[in-house]
């Protein structure tokens, strides 16, 4: 059979308005011949014109592939069409470089040679951040964490005075620290709240790890000082300031106060008190000078500049503390340095209450007149006592309660009102009693009443069955004013003139003293037995200290079980049930 006559023009089967289909390569082409492998092709078949494998016909892309895509689309048609139209299609053609086509291949590939060059930067990044810290701020102008995140100009200049003009040019910088800046302030020292503002920024977004007084991983953080002033002798090289803010009640700020004695005593810093916001007048209307118990390393040397305070963090040169700010020093980190790691529950706090104990007995010690009247209410005391007992001959003993009223709620949650009864401090006086002293003839031992309210008191005289005794029962007119004026709220204690305030904070020292059995004058001084109070008052938290750590709680044993049979400190709130059953401070 002849072979038939081959088409004579391509192009008008490709310009007809039929539809393209994938063709399939039959048996009997020399493509069909390539794909399946070896095949030999014959010479003479290969010098020979195959029309199945004209170059026009054949497809550019996978044989089934999309019509939609760049590769086979009918742009790419027309132009083979057009190419072999004009007697071209038998040779190699190049690639079309259309616009568009160029930009397309371009905008699908800007994403990957951007995410590349970013991934590259951030890399970069990286591994300056761990190798060089310290000049990764300099590359990319980033700040060191600072107590001021609104500024970054250096601290303002004072003296000893809290007022003045900031001016900025001649404190150094700190080689090896980054720079704390409170250049947005006028006035030193910061107000309390300000420096509870400046520690939070400081802590916000993160958590540190690591010691107590570990730097951090970015190196010390500290404001500009004035060496100068330094190196003349005047000023002392490293300190720790408590500053009393008025924000929390008296006996509060002895507890933290304490601690942060005791913190640089270990640190061999010099230790002052700041008064410039107390609300109760002057530390020394109430108390001695610091310096007397704990002169420091440099003794005489004076306090830092004003603006020179830093709240946080703790390892600057000059740390001052406050009742607001404890709570970035005194929680989790503390406890793990400074509680006993091989005690168990209340063991554990053995250490922290030592502190306390060395400095409200050494540091924290009240004035002369304090002191005095301390004397003239345990005078008076001690006859009462000797009065009431001189029928049963039972010495000048008794038991302390301290009953608080006024803002402070109980912790536990199951009495009405979180008011404790009065019933519970009457009964737990007569259990103590006769549990320490089974042999007495009465079950109703002379009390010493601590408190607040005149209310709780004229209820606990008609609820009590033995006597007792009070400030409001004193005789001396050097003691009878000290009496609680009304029930004490923290809100409205700034209402009462300053003389009011100065005289309801001497009577809270005498009441303390007389509770806790605190700064008992030299030789034969009267002491109480028991304490009964209320855990959630710190004035119950410091007259176990005043007690002592055997009287308080008995023999510990080696789980850190209180002695419920020798304790002398009891309290009504959560009654033991709660571990630790004591605690040296409250944070707020």
């Amino acid at each position: 059979m002849p072979r038939p006559r081959p088409l004579t023009s391509t192009a008008s089967y490709r310009g007809s308005d039929q539809q393209l289909t994938p063709r399939t390569p039959h048996s009997g082409s020399r493509t069909s011949r390539l794909e399946q492998g070896f095949s030999k092709i014959p010479l003479s078949e290969s010098n020979g014109t195959d029309y199945d494998d004209d170059s026009g016909a054949l497809q550019s892309a996978p044989l089934l592939a999309s019509s939609s895509t760049a590769r086979f689309s009918v742009h790419s048609a027309r132009a083979r069409a057009t190419a072999d139209s004009n007697g071209k299609g038998g040779e190699a053609r190049k690639p079309l470089h259309h616009p568009m086509q160029f930009l397309y291949r371009f905008v699908s590939r800007l994403p990957l040679a951007v995410g590349i060059f970013l991934s590259g930067i951030l890399l970069f990044l990286i591994v300056v951040s761990f190798t060089r810290p310290e000049a990764l701020h300099k590359y990319v102008g980033a700040k060191a964490p600072t107590s001021s995140a609104s500024s970054s100009a250096p601290i303002a200049t004072s003296a000893l005075n809290s007022k003045f003009s900031p001016s900025h040019s001649h404190k150094p910088t700190i080689p090896g620290a980054h720079t704390i800046s409170y250049a947005n302030y006028t006035t030193f020292p910061l107000h309390p709240n300000e420096y509870l503002n400046e520690c939070a920024k400081l802590h916000q977004g993160y958590m540190s790890h690591g010691d107590f007084w570990d730097i951090g991983p970015m190196g010390g953080m500290d404001v500009p000082h004035d060496d100068d002033i330094k190196s003349a002798g005047k000023v002392c090289s490293s300190t720790i300031t408590y500053m009393l803010d008025g924000t929390v009640g008296l006996s509060a700020d002895l507890a933290l106060m304490a601690q942060a004695a005791a913190l640089a005593n270990e640190r061999n810093r010099t230790f002052f008190v700041d008064d410039t916001y107390w609300n109760r007048g002057k530390w020394l209307d109430h108390f001695e000078e610091l310096s007397k118990g704990q002169p420091g390393p440099e003794p005489n040397c004076l306090p830092p500049p004003a603006d020179e305070l830093v709240a946080c963090p703790r390892t600057s040169r000059h740390w001052v503390i406050n009742a607001r700010t404890a709570k970035f020093h005194f929680g989790h980190a503390f406890s793990d340095h400074y509680e006993d790691p091989y005690g168990h529950s209340l063991n554990r706090l053995k250490p922290i209450f030592d502190y306390s104990g060395h400095s409200l007995k050494s540091v924290i010690i009240p004035n002369e007149w304090n002191t005095k009247l301390i004397r003239l209410a345990r005078k008076e005391l001690s006859a009462f006592i000797q009065e009431a007992n001189e029928q049963d001959n039972s010495g000048i003993v008794y038991i302390a309660t301290h009953i608080r009223r006024g803002d402070r709620k109980s912790l536990s949650y199951i009495f009405p009102d979180r008011k404790i009864p009065l019933e519970d401090y009457s009964n737990a006086v007569a259990t103590t009693w006769t549990r320490l002293h089974p042999g007495s003839a009465s079950s109703n031992p002379v009390v010493y009443l601590a408190t607040d309210s005149p209310t709780a008191y004229e209820q606990f005289s008609q609820l009590y069955r033995g006597r007792f005794y009070s400030l409001f029962d004193a005789s001396d007119p050097r003691l009878r004013p000290l009496a609680s004026p009304g029930e004490y709220f923290q809100k409205t204690f700034n209402e009462l003139d300053i003389h009011e305030r100065i005289t309801a904070t001497r009577g809270m020292i005498v009441d303390l003293a007389i509770v806790s059995g605190l700064w008992p004058a030299e030789g034969a001084d009267i002491k109480p037995d028991a304490v009964v109070c209320a855990i959630s008052s710190s004035v119950c938290r410091l007259s176990a200290v005043g007690l002592g750590w055997v009287n308080a709680f008995g023999n510990l044993d080696s789980t850190g079980g209180i002695d419920n049979t020798n304790k002398r400190w009891v309290d009504v709130d959560q009654k033991g049930i709660v571990e630790p059953i004591w605690e040296a401070f409250e944070l707020f």
